[in-house]
């Protein structure tokens, strides 16, 4: 059982076997010195110290050997790709032939419709959670109607019950069964950003697939934060961005899941470049195009060093680890915070993400009464930076990589005050 007292979150933060990870990040101080309680990694992650020296080694090779480093460079570029791919097939549970670190998340979804989304007259809807992340409403829409289809009727929003916060996988069901035969995709965010929720995806894609629907997820803010063995659950697709939890910095490059089962079909349609060509012949500049199997095939650019370097240098971090370790202490961590925030004696907030461990990652929304975003300024004023999100949730997220028990005791402690 848990105990509100600072010596008990010092107690586990020295059982925990894992805190040594805290030492290799920068984190942010206030003028005096003294770390800020950070609890943002769900919208940018902390840079790893040894990413500097990842992405300097890039730079000097680039000063010492110029274009042949494509082949030279300690790390040769022409490859470079390669070398990430183990380490995210491990944190997202996928087989090195269905992974790929490409462009950025919403480029990956469109440059996936393209394949997966193949409306007919009859069968062209598209179905999201009623609360998906902006972009993925944005993107959907565009592709509905790039169609000719109508976005108000060609979208389903699978919706909470009324009043309630959380999605019932049962409510998908329905929506499937009544309309499966006029849905083409379900195009589902794994967790969701807003309440925390981590969805089923494996029954997800067995409902989708029942009905002949294409099923693709985005894990924006479950790579690195839950495990959801994409290759046992078997969805169609799956993107998600690197710079949350992946700790890869701003604005850095995505990765995408195909498949096995969809690998070696070259007659699915999707746009074409020169990096999803055949590594064989790719530089015999006139051979027609032959598409590479597996998540290679969506490829059509050669990859920014600089930014794959950023996301190598946190990689190689979580190779160290393993995300059995930080799932651990993710739940047990994320446990601690949920224990003192009940703990609070008012009527003014209460928590929106699933109490289950099992359906959340480290995220605990946090919805305040007749919220005005002042209690989250006031956080902010006193060096607690979480994330504010319309129309009354603060998110925070304990990560496991950096955040300590000590960091959400003290959190909390400053919360009560200013409640």
């Amino acid at each position: 059982m848990y105990k509100p007292t600072l010596d008990y979150a010092q107690q586990l933060d020295k059982e925990d076997k894992i805190a040594h990870l805290r030492a290799q990040f920068h984190i942010p101080k206030d003028k005096d010195g003294n770390d800020w309680l950070y609890f943002t990694g769900n919208s940018l992650g902390l840079q790893p110290k040894q990413t500097q020296q990842y992405i300097q080694q890039e730079l000097d090779d680039w000063a010492k050997y110029g274009v042949e480093g494509h082949f030279e460079a300690r790390n040769p570029w022409m490859p470079y790709h390669e070398f990430l791919t183990n380490s995210m097939a491990n944190i997202v549970g996928a087989k090195p032939l269905e992974v790929v670190v490409m462009n950025t998340l919403t480029t990956n979804l469109h440059l996936l419709m393209v394949s997966f989304y193949q409306p007919t007259k009859t069968k062209y809807k598209i179905v999201i959670e009623s609360d998906a992340f902006p972009s993925d409403r944005y993107a959907v829409q565009s592709q509905l109607k790039f169609h000719g289809f109508d976005t108000e009727e060609g979208l389903i929003e699978w919706k909470p019950r009324e009043g309630e916060e959380l999605l019932r996988i049962e409510d998908l069901e329905k929506i499937v069964d009544d309309q499966g035969d006029e849905i083409a995709l379900l195009l589902i965010g794994g967790v969701n950003y807003y309440t925390g929720q981590y969805l089923d995806i494996k029954r997800i894609a067995e409902i989708g697939h029942a009905k002949n629907c294409m099923v693709g997820i985005d894990l924006a803010h479950g790579a690195g934060n839950i495990s959801p063995e994409l290759h046992d659950s078997g969805v169609d697709f799956a993107a998600w961005c690197t710079y949350k939890y992946l700790n890869s910095g701003p604005g850095s490059l995505a990765g995408l899941f195909v498949h096995e089962k969809h690998a070696h079909n070259k007659e699915l349609p999707r746009f074409a470049g020169w990096w999803n060509h055949n590594k064989e012949t790719r530089f015999n500049m006139r051979k027609p195009f032959d598409v590479m199997p597996g998540a290679e095939g969506w490829q059509l650019s050669n990859p920014p060093i600089l930014s794959m370097a950023a996301i190598r240098a946190s990689l190689d971090m979580f190779e160290e680890v393993g995300m059995a370790a930080l799932k651990a202490k993710s739940e047990k961590l994320t446990g601690y915070f949920e224990y003192l925030i009940n703990q609070i004696d008012t009527d003014r907030i209460k928590i929106i993400t699933p109490s289950n461990p099992k359906e959340r990652g480290c995220q605990l929304s946090i919805q305040v009464q007749h919220a005005d975003k002042s209690l989250h300024k006031k956080l902010t004023e006193n060096n607690i930076i979480t994330d504010w999100r319309e129309p009354d949730v603060i998110r925070c997220a304990p990560v496991p990589m950096y955040n300590s028990f000590k960091d959400v005791y003290r959190m909390v402690e400053i919360l009560k005050t200013l409640l």
